[in-house]
C-alpha cells in the first residue's frame, strides 16, 4: 500500500458498507461526486481526523460484508476518514482476522491452542481440510485460542455478507465444523453459558459472581433486576462517587487481569485528574490460551456488566464508556448489544441515568484477533485507530489514557465483583478469602478434567480442591497456571493456595485464573513449542527484545526436539539467556512473560531430561 491514494474503486458493496457505518459521502473529499462546491474549498481537517476511532469499525464493516479488505475499500474508507493509505494498511494488517488478500467470504477459524490441541486439534484440522478441498469456497485458519477451552476442541465459522453470519462448533467434529462453515443457519446451536459452570448444578455451592447465570434470562433486563439486578447503581447513587470508591477501597478488591493493582486506587487517581473528560474502557479482550471467564460472564449474565461499568463511570466522573469486546466472541456480541439497547431504552443509560442527573452511555469496540491488545495501552491504541501496540509509561492511563485523556481500565471480572461489594458491604465482602487477597475468584479449568469450566472460590482454596470439584483424570502430569503467560506446576504440589502472595512464594503465578490440567498421555515439549510460537505469532514488534527473542525462542525448542546431550543443553542456555532479556527489556508484559512457562517446564517438570 502506497503513501499516497490509489486509483483502485471500492465496488457497490464495499462503499455501501463503509456508508453504513459513516452516512453516505458529504463531498468529494470524502469519495462522492465533485461538485462546484467542491473546487471552493477543502473538506475534512480536524473534524474528519477526530473520527480515526472509527478506523477499526470500518474495517470491520468492510470485513464482515466482504470477506477482505480491498485496495479499493481501503482507499475509499482512508478518505472518509482523511487516515493516511499506509497508516491504515499497518492497521488492517495488525490483526488475524482481517485479509488485504482475496479470500473466500467464509473462514473457518480452528482453534489448535493448548487445550485443543491436547483435545485432538491436529486431527481436526487434518480431517476439515481433506473433507472441504480446494474450491470449497472455505477458508481454513489454524486459530489461536478461541476462549472455548471448556468444550475443546472447538471451531468458529464466519460467513461474510449482509448481515454477517457465525456460527460455533464446540466440541467440534469434522462433520460439525464442515456443517457450520458451509451452513451457518443449519449449525447446532451453542449450548448455553450455564453448562460452563459445572457449579450452577450444584445445590450446596454459594456463589456470588455466577449465582445468576442459568437462573436469569440474559435478554430479559426485567427478569436481572428481579434478581437483584441495579441495586448496586442504586445504592452507588445513595453513597456518591467518594463513597463507592472509599467502598470499593475498603474491600480490598485488585485487578483481576493479572496485574493485581488495587482497583479503589486506581479509581481514585482517575477521578482526581483536574482534566477532563475521563473515559472508563473495560477490556473484555481476553485472549490468554485457556481463558473464558469473562465470556461466561458476559454471554450468561450481561446485565450485570453493563451495571457495573456504570458504577464505575459514576465513581470516576466518566460519561462514556468503551467495552473492547474480542472479536471471537460473537454471542457476547449480540447479548451485549441487546443489553445495552434495553438499558438504554429503559433509562439505565443515557442522557439521565435513574433520573439522578447523570449521563453515561457505553459503546462497545470489536477486537480483531490481537493478543497484545489486552495490554491496556495496546489497547487504547487500537480503539483510536492504529496499531495496537504498547504505549512507554510514564505517563500512566489514569493520567493520560484514552484519547490522551484520564481513563480508568478494568476487565469484566474485576467490575463484576463491585456489584456484591456495594449490596454487602465492603467488610462482608473483605471477610470473603484471605488478608491480602480478599473476594471471590474465577477459575478457568480445562485440558485432564472430567467437569472443565469456570469454578467461582474464595481466594485461599487449593489447586487440589479445585481439581477435585473439576474431577482431575489419573495420570495428572502437570498444571499450567496462568495461561501461556504463566507458569508450569508438578502434580504433587497440589497444596498451593490459590492467592496472588501464595502463587507467587510458590514460585509461579495465579495470571487472570487459567488452571490447564494436563495427563501423562500430552506431549509437554509440543506443548512448549506450542507456546513459543503463540508469542512469535503474537509479538507486536514494536521492541526488539520481544521481537527477536520470541522467534529466538521457538526455534532454540525446535532445535532441542531433534537433539540430545550437550547440544540440548547449550540450546537450553541460549533459552535461559533469551529469555532474561525478554523479561528485563521488553516494553510490555507479552514479551516479560513469553519465558515464563517453559522456563518453568525445564526447572520444575524436567522436561528434556
Amino acid at each position: 500500500m502506497d503513501l499516497h491514494f490509489g486509483d483502485s474503486k471500492p465496488t457497490d458493496d464495499e462503499r455501501a458498507a463503509v456508508d453504513a457505518l459513516l452516512g453516505p459521502p458529504e463531498s468529494s473529499w470524502e469519495g462522492a461526486d465533485r461538485s462546484d462546491a467542491d473546487l471552493r474549498w477543502a473538506r475534512g481537517g480536524r473534524a474528519a481526523r477526530d473520527r480515526r476511532d472509527l478506523l477499526l469499525p470500518g474495517l470491520h464493516a468492510i470485513n464482515d460484508r466482504i470477506g477482505w479488505i480491498s485496495d479499493g475499500a481501503l482507499d475509499y474508507l482512508c478518505r472518509r476518514l482523511t487516515v493516511p493509505p499506509a497508516e491504515a494498511y499497518g492497521v488492517a494488517t495488525f490483526y488475524a482476522m482481517f485479509s488485504v488478500k482475496p479470500r473466500p467470504a467464509t473462514v473457518l477459524h480452528v482453534c489448535t491452542d493448548l487445550a485443543c490441541a491436547a483435545a485432538g486439534a491436529a486431527d481436526l484440522c487434518a480431517g476439515i481440510e481433506s473433507r472441504l478441498g480446494p474450491g470449497s469456497g472455505v477458508h481454513v485458519e489454524r486459530s489461536p485460542c478461541l476462549g472455548l477451552c471448556e468444550r475443546a476442541p472447538a471451531a468458529l465459522a464466519i460467513k461474510a455478507g449482509d448481515p454477517v453470519r457465525t456460527a460455533v462448533s464446540a466440541p467440534a467434529t469434522v462433520h460439525e465444523a464442515v456443517l457450520a462453515a458451509s451452513a451457518p443457519d443449519s449449525a447446532r446451536e451453542e449450548p448455553s453459558a450455564q453448562l460452563a459452570v459445572p457449579q450452577a448444578s450444584a445445590p450446596e455451592e454459594e456463589l456470588i459472581l455466577l449465582r445468576r447465570i442459568g437462573v436469569v434470562d440474559p435478554s430479559s433486563l426485567d427478569d436481572y433486576r428481579a434478581h437483584g439486578g441495579y441495586t448496586a447503581l442504586r445504592r452507588a447513587f445513595e453513597l456518591g462517587p467518594a463513597g463507592v470508591i472509599r467502598e470499593v477501597t475498603d474491600s480490598g478488591l485488585v485487578g483481576r487481569g493479572g496485574a493485581a493493582f488495587p482497583t479503589g486506587r486506581k479509581w481514585q487517581a482517575t477521578a482526581s485528574q483536574p482534566d477532563h473528560p475521563h473515559y472508563l474502557v473495560c477490556n473484555a479482550d481476553e485472549s490468554e490460551p485457556g481463558t473464558f471467564k469473562d465470556r461466561v460472564l458476559m454471554e450468561g449474565d450481561p446485565y450485570a456488566l453493563v451495571e457495573a461499568m456504570t458504577i464505575a463511570a459514576y465513581a470516576t466522573g466518566a460519561h462514556r464508556g468503551f467495552l473492547y469486546l474480542r472479536g471471537e466472541y460473537p454471542r457476547a456480541l449480540r447479548r451485549l448489544e441487546h443489553a445495552i439497547t434495553q438499558a438504554r431504552a429503559r433509562g439505565f443509560l443515557g442522557e439521565d441515568v435513574l433520573g439522578q442527573g447523570y449521563a453515561f452511555d457505553i459503546e462497545i469496540r470489536r477486537g480483531a484477533g490481537a493478543y497484545i491488545c489486552g495490554e491496556e495501552t495496546a489497547l487504547f491504541n487500537s480503539i483510536e485507530g492504529y496499531r495496537g501496540e504498547p504505549r512507554a509509561k510514564p505517563p500512566f492511563p489514569v493520567e493520560k489514557g484514552l484519547f490522551g485523556k484520564p481513563t480508568v481500565e478494568n476487565n469484566v471480572e474485576t467490575l463484576v465483583n463491585v456489584l456484591p461489594i456495594l449490596t454487602m458491604g465492603a467488610p462482608a465482602y473483605a471477610a470473603i478469602g484471605t488478608e491480602r487477597s480478599t473476594g471471590p475468584k474465577l477459575f478457568c479449568v480445562s485440558g485432564s478434567v472430567d467437569r472443565p469450566g469456570v469454578y467461582e472460590l474464595p481466594f485461599g482454596a487449593t489447586l487440589g480442591e479445585l481439581l477435585a470439584k473439576a474431577g482431575v483424570r489419573e495420570g495428572l502430569r502437570a498444571v499450567l497456571l496462568g495461561g501461556a503467560a504463566g507458569g508450569f506446576v508438578r502434580a504433587d504440589e497440589l497444596d498451593i493456595p490459590l492467592t496472588f502472595e501464595g502463587t507467587r512464594e510458590a514460585g509461579t503465578t495465579l495470571g487472570s485464573g487459567v488452571v490447564m490440567a494436563f495427563d501423562d498421555t500430552v506431549p509437554l515439549p509440543r506443548l512448549l513449542l506450542r507456546i513459543a510460537e503463540f508469542f512469535r505469532d503474537e509479538s507486536c514488534g514494536q521492541c526488539v527484545p520481544c521481537r527477536v527473542g520470541t522467534v529466538r525462542q521457538e526455534e532454540a525448542l525446535h532445535r532441542i526436539a531433534e537433539r540430545t546431550g550437550a547440544a540440548a543443553a547449550d540450546d537450553i542456555a541460549l533459552l535461559r539467556e533469551v529469555g532474561r532479556a525478554m523479561r528485563d527489556a521488553s516494553i510490555c508484559g507479552l514479551g516479560q512473560t513469553a519465558w515464563n512457562a517453559v522456563e518453568s517446564a525445564i526447572d520444575r517438570l524436567g522436561a528434556y531430561e
